[in-house]
């Protein structure tokens, strides 16, 4: 988990950057509207240490009659005294309409953010997500399982369950 001065540097210059993107996109980028918003459990895996409970809360960002998806989310994760609290911006697609189930996948990117009790030390890295799942609709919601990979100084994997209130 020790980190060199560079690398904490380049972490914070991507995020740099990422945020001057969202602030200068073209008008017709931010004609997403917010379609919904949720949360999700399940488990997470991190490398080398024991699986555990993962939570995470959403959002969903999608233009009208298309099938791409932005979600900002937020997961969070503690086990064996490390805790991940992981702020990502995630895109996703799906195969088939939302009235019906439909398969997905998607990817993004995201900060984790990483302090261990046992080295009283804490860390600052991206991480890059790779999803796919499937998405159940229902009259006023959505329901999904998801599968989930992050590459990162600790990487993980995790499968959560979850729903988003208000969808489309």
């Amino acid at each position: 988990m020790k980190r060199s001065r560079v690398s904490i540097a380049v972490t914070h210059v991507v995020a740099a950057a990422f945020a001057l993107v969202l602030i200068v996109m073209p008008q017709a980028v931010r004609a997403y509207d917010l379609t919904g918003v949720g949360g999700s459990i399940g488990v997470a895996n991190p490398e080398d240490m024991d699986g555990t409970a993962a939570l995470g809360v959403h959002a969903v960002w999608e233009q009208p009659n298309t099938r791409l998806h932005l979600e900002p989310n937020m997961r969070f994760w503690s086990v064996d005294g490390v805790r991940d609290v992981a702020p990502n911006m995630d895109a996703t697609y799906h195969f088939r309409p939302e009235s019906r189930w439909t398969p997905y996948v998607g990817g993004g990117l995201g900060l984790n953010f990483v302090h261990s009790n046992r080295l009283d030390r804490s860390s600052t890295d991206l991480g890059v997500n790779m999803i796919g799942g499937v998405r159940f609709p229902s009259e006023m919601n959505r329901y999904f399982v998801e599968g989930r990979y992050t590459a990162s100084d600790i990487n993980q994997v995790s499968l959560v369950t979850g729903i988003t209130f208000g969808s489309r």
